[in-house]
């Protein structure tokens, strides 16, 4: 039986990573600043911030394993947290893993270390370069890692693409309740940029093989079954069936807007929202197969579709301000008006 240690236990990514590896009889610790209420009684639970170098210690003794999950969002819109929590957080763990004898960490990033790529499919090896904060904090983080790796710890990088799966949230709580309510989802410029999703499922998947796989790595994750956004939207419109239809709005001006009004703090977006919601983004993933043996089993039609179902099923308690981002609905602020008159926009 195997020890782990899950970072961020408590929100959505981390907690079916807890669930997945309690399910398969492994002793199982979470690190958080709060606990969740889907928490196996016999998971051990250790609270505390990642930035406490005692509690960190604390949580990696006579661990094996160390899935690194916690994070602060962009939704935050906090620098000092984006960069104390991603950072100082990460570099807190790598070195009390290093102490404790740990055998293995998996280091979860974000595809938000490549910006926009200015060559699709994006690769292991290429070069990131982040185009905001969030980005830049991650790839600190990385580079944390690898500074760790060179000196004698196993941890590997995993970087999922945008996450789905039941009961995700946030930003596309927005979306799930517009189409449920029959209103019209929106496209910036034409929507013909192809966009790249992972299921929450397949990641944890990846996570948990590279937590097996001996010796550093980089692994790129997302789905081989994607298309457009206005695809993407439009299949989903589909299987709603509440008669919502995809707009468009001009790519250029619905940026300017996003970051203006996410400025005065009257709309959730984050700068990767207006930066990358017009613009094409996927990884190659023929090195999971030949490293990991690994294929993912959702395409991005089929993740969005059971997202949104469990949405509709669960809509009464998606507004919970006690969870994580990521387990709730973020806040319409001035979409709410948007929502009203989003049939008035140009379908094409």
């Amino acid at each position: 039986m195997t020890s782990y240690l899950v970072t961020g236990g408590s929100g959505y990514f981390g907690s079916l990573v807890v669930q997945r590896l309690h399910g398969s009889g492994h002793r199982v610790r979470v690190l958080d600043l709060n606990d969740a209420d889907d928490r196996p009684g016999d998971v051990e639970f250790v609270p505390g911030d990642v930035r406490d170098r005692r509690v960190v210690r604390e949580a990696v003794e006579d661990i094996d394993v160390v899935l690194n999950n916690v994070a602060q969002v962009p939704l935050a819109k906090d620098h000092e947290l984006l960069r104390t929590v991603n950072v100082d957080g990460t570099v807190n763990l790598l070195d009390a893993s290093a102490e404790a004898g740990v055998s293995k960490v998996i280091h979860t990033s974000s595809s938000a270390v490549f910006g926009v790529p200015k060559i699709n499919p994006v690769l292991p090896d290429t070069v990131p370069a982040p185009m905001e904060a969030y980005g830049h904090a991650k790839l600190a983080a990385e580079w944390a890692c690898l500074a760790a790796a060179q000196d004698g710890l196993d941890v590997s990088i995993v970087r999922p693409r945008t996450i789905l799966g039941h009961g995700r949230l946030g930003i596309f709580g927005i979306l799930f309740e517009w189409i449920a309510d029959g209103k019209d989802p929106i496209v910036l410029g034409d929507g013909s940029n192809r966009y790249q999703f992972v299921h929450s499922d397949d990641l944890a998947d990846v996570c948990i093989l590279a937590a097996a796989k001996e010796g550093p790595g980089v692994f790129n994750v997302g789905t081989d079954r994607f298309g457009t956004m206005r695809e993407t939207l439009e299949a989903l419109c589909e299987h709603a069936a509440t008669g919502a239809e995809v707009r468009s709005l001009p790519a250029g001006p619905a940026s300017l807007g996003m970051k203006a009004t996410a400025g005065l703090g009257i709309t959730p977006f984050a700068p990767y929202h207006w930066m990358m919601y017009s613009k094409s983004m996927w990884f190659d993933i023929e090195h999971l197969r030949e490293q990991l043996d690994w294929a993912p089993r959702w395409s991005t039609d089929e993740m969005f579709a059971q997202s949104y179902d469990w949405f509709v099923a669960n809509r009464a308690s998606t507004d919970d301000d006690g969870a994580s981002h990521h387990r709730r609905s973020s806040k319409q602020g001035v979409l709410k008006l948007a929502k009203q008159v989003s049939r008035l926009l140009p379908r094409v």
